[in-house]
């Protein structure tokens, strides 16, 4: 059964060892709950939800963000909702920025590009199938209410196979 199709860049912004930030970055294009666009924010110990749609995005954080590896360790607190609509420009040979009035999320400076697939990606101990396009990328940049989180993505510059903490996914499809 399909959950959802369309794309989902995410960072997480590391201060030396420590993880900062993590952002999860939506545009969805279809889901069981509805199209739309969203960013899950992750920041000190406070989750919260940048969108239009409270339903859309509380799915999004507990069914999917929650249970990737970035948020993997992270303390995981009641998830909050801002009502503040997100506008995504994403292009995989470029980088992304998802803004809203008090969040921008940008990320850039893609090292190649490949596909993805798996048909057992763990969510809430149960496997899914996912399949999607991912370019991980150099840089990356958090503003929330006009003030830079500082961290950087971790980035391995491996010809073969680069990998990044910040990362651009397109054509991101779930089945269960």
């Amino acid at each position: 059964m399909q959950l959802l199709r369309g794309a989902n860049p995410a960072v997480t912004l590391f201060d030396g060892d420590e993880p900062v930030a993590l952002a999860s970055v939506w545009r969805v294009d279809w889901s069981l709950v509805g199209t739309g666009t969203a960013i899950v924010l992750w920041h000190a110990g406070e989750v919260t939800v940048f969108g239009d749609r409270p339903d859309l995005g509380f799915w999004l954080a507990s069914s999917f963000v929650r249970h990737f590896p970035e948020a993997e360790g992270l303390q995981w607190s009641q998830v909050r909702f801002d009502e503040d609509p997100v506008a995504v420009e994403l292009d995989l040979s470029e980088g992304l920025l998802a803004t809203s009035r008090r969040l921008s999320v940008r990320i850039w400076e893609p090292m190649g590009e490949r596909g993805f697939q798996t048909d057992a990606f763990r969510l809430d101990g149960e496997d899914h199938a996912l399949s999607l396009r991912l370019a991980p990328c150099r840089r990356a940049e958090l503003v929330l209410d006009g003030q830079r989180i500082a961290g950087a993505p971790r980035v391995t510059e491996d010809a073969a196979r680069p990998q990044s903490s910040a990362f651009l996914a397109d054509q991101e499809e779930w089945r269960r």
